[in-house]
């Protein structure tokens, strides 16, 4: 397996094909990775030597995930898929149509035996410590009791795998610590994991925790997820472009930044979501990892070493592993 190239699509993402193909380059030269472009030969261009797996078609951002995956069979993010089922590919990375992505893995590399639905886990950064894994955050917006005890017991394998957390903790988000507080279906889960011996099940946490690494792996619904990570990144853009915008707003405030940028940028370093190498899909028969739309060259590059290190080092077995131990 170590031998096998990642395959990358290459037509995916608001800056393709260009700032893929940079990225494969980025991650053969620095990390060693071998990769495989999927995509239109002609679109593509010089890939540097990189080997390419003709696809002749796109599913856009905008094309509805399960009739673009059914319809268009020839597209790079279906080719890539398949590369991964057909053991000519380590494993898949996508910055395009995160539906799409999903439902091609889910399509054509397979779902893990005993899995409900899979899940997107996504790296929140908490900072000086490893990242809080939420999951989902996006692939499911309704969900059963069932599958978010699935996702615990994955998220918890996968901040093993990916992070060297012996023991994570796993928190259920809510709007209150209590486990009286939420959903009926956020109480019926509480009661699951308080029940769960396979997972390290700490309780409740509220939105406000998700920053501060109140736990190694939040739970959610989709939609919730999906909601959080959003208003996230929206928060901190925010939060950012001001602090710059304050900074440069006169010959006192530019003065106090050459003290000050210098102490902000290792922090600003570790909130930037181009250096987490995107989120990984977990549930599927292989690895994948959906990056975001606007990934640049080494947001890819991050994503595929992502891919390269997680496949190596035994994801998918391990996450059987903790789906066994969460029936037993």
């Amino acid at each position: 397996m170590a031998s096998l190239p990642v395959a990358v699509d290459a037509m995916g993402g608001d800056r393709a094909p260009e700032e893929i193909v940079a990225g494969a380059l980025q991650a053969r030269e620095e990390d060693g990775i071998e990769v495989l472009l999927v995509g239109d030969p002609e679109r593509i261009g010089d890939t540097g030597h990189i080997p390419v797996l003709a696809a002749s078609e796109v599913i856009g951002m905008d094309d509805d995930p399960g009739q673009g995956v059914r319809t268009k069979k020839d597209s790079s993010l279906v080719r890539a898929a398949e590369a991964v089922r057909d053991s000519k590919a380590l494993a898949m990375v996508s910055a395009g149509n995160t539906g799409a992505a999903m439902a091609s893995a889910l399509l054509r590399i397979g779902r893990m035996k005993g899995i409900s639905r899979p899940a997107i886990a996504t790296p929140i950064p908490d900072l000086g410590s490893t990242p809080t894994v939420l999951l989902d955050s996006g692939a499911n917006a309704e969900c059963s009791a069932l599958m978010l005890s699935q996702f615990a017991r994955m998220g918890a394998a996968y901040s093993r795998c990916r992070y060297g957390v012996a023991e994570p903790s796993v928190a259920l988000l809510s709007i209150g610590e209590e486990k009286s507080k939420g959903t009926p279906l956020v109480r019926e889960v509480h009661q699951l994991l308080s029940a769960d011996a396979s997972i390290r099940f700490v309780g409740n946490v509220e939105g406000r925790d998700l920053l501060r690494g109140a736990a190694d792996v939040v739970v959610t619904d989709g939609f919730t997820g999906n909601v959080a990570l959003k208003c996230l990144e929206g928060s901190l853009r925010f939060f950012m472009d001001t602090l710059l915008g304050v900074l440069a707003s006169d010959d006192a405030a530019k003065a106090a930044s050459e003290v000050l940028l210098p102490k902000l940028a290792p922090i600003a370093a570790e909130l930037d979501p181009e250096g987490t190498g995107g989120a990984m899909l977990l549930g599927i028969d292989g690895v994948c990892v959906i990056s975001h739309g606007s990934s640049s060259r080494r947001a890819v590059a991050s994503a595929i070493k992502v891919a390269h290190d997680l496949a190596l080092n035994g994801l998918v077995p391990s996450l059987g592993a903790a789906l066994l131990a969460g029936t037993g």
